[in-house]
């Protein structure tokens, strides 16, 4: 495993208050690995073997019953994920897979769970995690069951402005039928969504998003659209 990807998984939130020597210990089993892009990392029911963190590449989290398959997540680097059911040791409520070429570290979800038993601050730093986790969970729910269509698409777009500064141009990064699945419409409800915006300020081009007035935008989703942290 490379230098820099201890350096950058020790960044992490989740990790960055750890003793050294127990991070040492729980990275002791750890290892990297390239994935080629669309292959599955793992499968809902599977057991949560490893702690997964993405150094390079994007992969989507989906849950699927029986023909129906939804989007729950896209994840991108650096940042861990399936820490839940690391913890619990019980099985997976997704499956993943990459969207492009990736690099992940896996590590081992027994090590994880020695560490946590006896360094505070890394548990302090998974309960963190797990509780925002939670009420990323009960924020997007409640998206998909009081907002309508534009709605949700509007907070959506707010979301990723506000992780680029507010910035008023934005580029939506995944392919537009995640997106649709990841807020509980079908594509052609995304696409009469985008065009919907544009009384309210939103100009699409392609992946390209200009947004023209972010106090109108605000104001059609409601001053609580996104999750204080």
């Amino acid at each position: 495993m490379r230098d820099k990807d201890l350096t950058d998984i020790k960044g992490l939130a989740l990790f960055q208050d750890m003793k050294p020597e127990n991070f040492d210990r729980m990275m002791r089993g750890a290892y990297d690995q390239e994935f080629p892009e669309h292959l599955q990392l793992f499968q809902q029911g599977g057991k949560a073997d490893f702690l997964h963190v993405l150094i390079e590449g994007t992969v989507v989290l989906s849950a699927d019953w029986r023909e129906r398959e939804a989007t729950m997540a896209v994840v991108r680097p650096v940042s861990s994920f399936i820490l839940a059911a690391c913890m619990l040791d019980m099985t997976l409520l997704m499956s993943a897979r990459t969207l492009s070429r990736s690099r992940l570290v896996l590590i081992p979800s027994q090590d994880v769970r020695e560490i946590f038993r006896i360094d505070p601050d890394f548990a302090v730093a998974a309960n963190r995690q797990l509780a925002m986790g939670y009420r990323q969970m009960v924020d997007h729910a409640k998206g998909l069951k009081l907002r309508r269509a534009r709605e949700r698409l509007a907070a959506y777009i707010l979301d990723v402005s506000e992780k680029h500064g507010h910035a008023t141009e934005i580029v939506i990064e995944q392919e537009k039928r995640i997106l649709a699945s990841y807020l509980g419409m079908t594509p052609e409800s995304l696409s009469r969504a985008f065009k919907s915006l544009a009384e309210d300020g939103v100009h699409v081009h392609g992946a390209n998003v200009t947004i023209n007035d972010l106090t109108k935008l605000i104001k059609l989703v409601g001053e609580d659209w996104h999750i204080p942290h």
